[in-house]
């Protein structure tokens, strides 16, 4: 990672902070000293959503052969809870 940049640098510097990013690299971005941003090569800022996709999947295949209820036996459950 590179050091932070300021916004003032950030926007004179904008296409060379691209060319990072695209070469694997990221750069935080700070306003008033205080980071607020990052710009990070597109695989690191999907990484994040793919690994709990794949989390989620490995749960559901745990789950497979349980049993299940259809949607209007839950209404049913839910209805009748109030109802009663």
């Amino acid at each position: 990672m590179t050091d932070p940049l300021g916004m003032r640098e950030t926007r004179a510097g904008l296409p060379e902070i691209l060319n990072r990013a695209e070469s694997g690299e990221a750069t935080v971005i700070t306003s008033n000293g205080r980071p607020v941003a990052a710009v990070v090569p597109l695989d690191e800022y999907s990484a994040p959503a793919h690994a709990a996709d794949e989390l989620l999947a490995r749960e559901a295949l745990r789950h497979l052969d349980e049993p299940t209820s259809s949607m209007a036996e839950v209404l049913a459950d839910i209805l009748g809870e109030r109802g009663g």
